[in-house]
């Protein structure tokens, strides 16, 4: 931009001036995802699907613990709602099974059913959510 002598663009022409030369701005990239999705899922608002630690896993297994399609969706939206409020490490109570969910890294940390977490203390949690 050119600015000769005193004579100054008013903001409108400076702004008609940067908007003719700049290129539109593009808000997906070349897989589809938006910038607002991505934006999200960085920022913890929207998650990936939710993981579980392999502790976790052996811990279903043990315990004998199998999700329902509707109580794995319920986890994954108590884990996206621990997210919204900020918590890091939430427990996260669905039926009657806990689980302790590391939000940051949308990961299922461990699980235990009612009977196994009634005589538990829960430590080095943030925050609980309760489906």
């Amino acid at each position: 931009m050119k600015i000769q002598g005193n004579q100054f663009l008013s903001i409108e022409q400076l702004q008609d001036q940067y908007l003719q030369k700049s290129k539109p701005v593009q808000t997906s990239d070349a897989k589809g995802i938006s910038f607002q999705d991505i934006l999200l899922q960085k920022s913890g608002m929207v998650s990936e699907e939710l993981k579980f630690s392999k502790h976790a896993s052996n811990r279903l297994l043990d315990r004998n613990i199998q999700l329902t399609d509707n109580q794995l969706e319920r986890l994954n939206s108590g884990t996206r709602k621990a997210g919204e409020k900020g918590i890091h490490e939430s427990l996260v109570i669905v039926d009657q099974l806990a689980f302790i969910v590391n939000v940051p890294n949308n990961t299922v940390i461990t699980a235990m059913d009612q009977t196994e977490a009634r005589d538990n203390i829960f430590t080095n949690i943030d925050g609980a959510v309760i489906m």
